[in-house]
């Protein structure tokens, strides 16, 4: 992480705030940020921090970042956008994460020299857990990725795109990723209160075995194929269980493959 790097995020909701907390963690200065955002409960949360803030980016005008981070909702960006006009005249590069605002836009309100990255993380990033994917315009530096790739680090993983149109079936994996994990805790769940195990016990062992499962395949240098496998016993009661989930027209795949295509 550069230290010296400089980034004004506009809106520090819950996404904002895990990037500026990861910023601030890994060295960051509170005096190379600054943070536009309307709610005034924030603000003061952050000022005792050391974080400059304001309700709008205008107010910040004299502030010169590397990076602008728009957090926004997406309802509010089409009259925050002209706050962020004056630091990309500046030269600031923009980092979106902003839903369903594609490059093109971003240039045309902010003219078509602006450099803009769009990124699409997912809602662990808020714990430092997630899995954030992106696209650069034309024009980005080696140094503007790098700036990019640090500031998105602070939440979890980093994977680049070649195509923007690519956006749309992140959202359906990664970005709605986690729906679908949570739905499949719901179901073990289900399925062990239905096997007789009273609803505590069923929620406490399906949570348990989603989040050790994962922790497990994340340590672990076995793919996820062979880490089933090593589970796994031929004939036992995992292969019985695999052999329903597992069915080529009703089983888990292409269940999911559906889910994913609808998604997009």
């Amino acid at each position: 992480m550069n230290e010296n790097l400089s980034v004004l995020l506009v809106g520090c909701g819950k996404m904002g705030g895990a990037v500026l907390n990861g910023l601030l963690k890994r060295g960051v200065s509170p005096g190379n940020t600054r943070v536009a955002e309307p709610n005034a409960e924030t603000r003061a949360a952050l000022a005792a921090k050391g974080v400059v803030c304001a309700a709008d980016a205008s107010e910040l005008a004299d502030f010169a970042p590397d990076i602008v981070f728009l957090a926004v909702k997406p309802f509010m960006i089409a009259r925050a956008i002209g706050g962020v006009k004056p630091f990309t005249d500046k030269k600031a590069a923009v980092l979106s994460i902003i839903a369903g605002r594609k490059i093109e836009w971003f240039k045309e309100q902010l003219g078509k020299d602006a450099v803009v990255f769009r990124a699409m993380p997912n809602t662990p990033a808020a714990i430092g857990a997630g899995i954030t994917a992106v696209k650069a315009s034309d024009g980005a530096s080696d140094a503007q990725k790098r700036a990019v790739e640090s500031i998105l680090s602070a939440c979890g993983e980093v994977v680049w795109l070649d195509d923007e149109s690519q956006i749309d079936a992140v959202t359906a994996v990664s970005g709605s990723g986690p729906a679908y994990v949570f739905y499949l805790t719901e179901a073990l769940t289900a399925a062990a209160k239905a096997a007789g195990l009273p609803d505590d016990t069923a929620e406490k062992l399906a949570k348990a075995t989603v989040i050790g499962s994962a922790r497990l395949m994340a340590e672990s240098e076995e793919s996820p194929a062979g880490l089933r496998r090593n589970v796994t016993t031929p004939n036992g009661t995992t292969a019985a269980a695999l052999d329903v989930l597992a069915n080529g027209q009703t089983g888990f795949e292409p269940l999911m493959i559906r889910a994913v295509i609808a998604a997009k």
